[in-house]
């Protein structure tokens, strides 16, 4: 992991209260797996990094994208940066999604809300290695949906939104049926624990979405119960991903 002055070379916003950014550096050839993200300094006013997930990664540009949701008034602030502006990024940081130790004849990938991002460069390599892709995504409403057309590329969505304005009206869990024999899912916790507890006995991987204070994982701030002597797992260096069995779900 490095500390890096990255370029702003796109960034606008793609649903509500919610943006892409687009940032150009050595980071990105760094990035291993997908479900990584980094740390950004919003600016000098905001004592706490921002963890933002990686949604895209380009190595041979040296580019990755960033989606991310305005949550307070550190995002609000980044939400006003600029192209040809750069920022000060520590990263790629944290374990993704072991692709390598992986092999599935059919993925299931489940993302809610913000947790959709990492789920993105997951499906494309997925989709390299020949593995078969079914993506389901659940927002809020039609206003807060983005990506679904992006996904499409890589295989068959499911859109599910509370409200029935886009897809399925409901929750995600509604509609996971398939011949799938992995899953992939990254959202809150509460529907972390409903999707592990529908697709009990597969295969699953989870990345977990929490606050995190120093995110080198001495400050045990954004600590999971886990199923072993130790008891824990710290979410910024030991996950954000994690075998489904490995964690418990309160």
């Amino acid at each position: 992991m490095k500390r890096e002055w990255m370029t702003i070379i796109e960034h606008e916003p793609i649903a509500r209260n919610t943006f892409r950014l687009v940032l150009q550096g050595t980071i990105a050839n760094d990035v291993r797996e997908p479900g990584q993200f980094v740390h950004i300094q919003v600016s000098n006013d905001f004592y706490l990094r921002r963890p933002v997930s990686i949604a895209e990664v380009d190595r041979e540009e040296g580019k990755m994208t960033l989606l991310y949701k305005l949550m307070g008034k550190g995002t609000e602030e980044l939400s006003n940066k600029h192209v040809g502006d750069t920022i000060d990024v520590l990263g790629p940081a944290g374990s993704g999604f072991p692709l390598d130790e992986i092999d599935s004849n059919h993925a299931l990938l489940i993302g809610g809300g913000i947790g959709v991002p990492p789920l993105y460069q997951l499906a494309k390599q997925l989709h390299e290695k020949g593995v078969p892709v079914t993506s389901v995504l659940g927002f809020q409403s039609k206003e807060e949906a983005f990506f679904t057309k992006e996904f499409e590329e890589y295989g068959d969505v499911r859109v599910v939104t509370n409200d029935g304005t886009l897809g399925h009206r409901g929750l995600v869990t509604d509609v996971l049926e398939g011949s799938f024999d992995t899953y992939f899912a990254c959202g809150p916790t509460a529907m972390l624990r409903a999707v592990s507890e529908k697709l009990d006995g597969m295969q699953g991987y989870l990345s977990m979405e929490e606050r995190m204070g120093c995110g080198i994982g001495a400050c045990l701030a954004c600590v999971v119960p886990a199923n072993d002597e130790k008891g824990y797992r710290r979410i910024c260096c030991d996950g954000p991903v994690f075998d489904a069995k490995e964690v418990v779900l309160s």
